[in-house]
């Protein structure tokens, strides 16, 4: 009887043992942002297969070199857009194109996309990896616009006041732009928060004010 319940406890144990470093794993491997939509769904079961295989970095990358040639080379464009080469002979080029060249996870990517009609989306299915690789990295992106070019002095003290917006551990991606129209002060964009503090928009808010 002690017997039994002794193994019957262990087995217990050890099924709670794998669990937990399934959770584990899984969580390892899980996306560091939420995204959502047709390309996010792609990119986010890229990132989780890229992960497991350690090849993430490497992966970024040859999406990357896709997502260029889409856009520089026609006939590349042309066949991933044209709806007249079949599915299968989609995969089949895909395949030829990608096998010795690429990682598995690439050409696996590369291939769904082909069987599914969905080559045409690579480009921003690209630019969610690249949005999920960012955020494993800590970077957050942020544009700056100005009325007028700001000086080395000016972006330092900028950049310094956004990290310590976003907290440690977080690199601050500036971008700045030149936007004459504003006429004075500053546009913000972190992430996706905007903040406006240009003169043209203070303007603007004094024409809506009722006499």
């Amino acid at each position: 009887m002690l017997s039994s319940l002794s193994r019957s406890s262990a087995r217990r144990v050890v099924a709670r043992s794998f669990s937990a470093a399934a959770a584990t794993d899984a969580s390892a491997h899980k996306p560091p942002l939420d995204i959502y939509g047709i390309h996010a769904r792609y990119a986010n079961a890229t990132y989780t297969a890229a992960s497991k295989a350690g090849t993430l970095d490497r992966v970024e990358k040859e999406l990357q070199g896709l997502k260029a040639s889409a856009e520089t080379s026609v006939a590349f464009k042309h066949f991933l857009e044209n709806p007249l080469i079949s599915r299968d002979s989609k995969v089949q080029q895909i395949t030829s194109m990608l096998k010795s060249k690429s990682s598995v996870t690439t050409l696996n990517l590369m291939t769904t996309l082909a069987g599914n009609a969905r080559l045409m989306e690579l480009p921003k299915i690209s630019d969610s990896f690249s949005a999920l690789m960012k955020a494993k990295r800590g970077q957050v992106e942020a544009t700056i616009t100005s009325a007028e070019e700001l000086t080395k002095a000016q972006t330092d003290s900028i950049t310094k006041a956004m990290k310590a917006q976003i907290g440690e551990g977080k690199q601050v991606m500036l971008t700045t732009k030149v936007d004459p129209s504003i006429i004075g002060g500053l546009q913000v964009q972190i992430g996706d928060q905007f903040l406006d503090l240009s003169v043209s928009s203070k303007i603007d808010a004094i024409s809506r004010l009722p006499v």
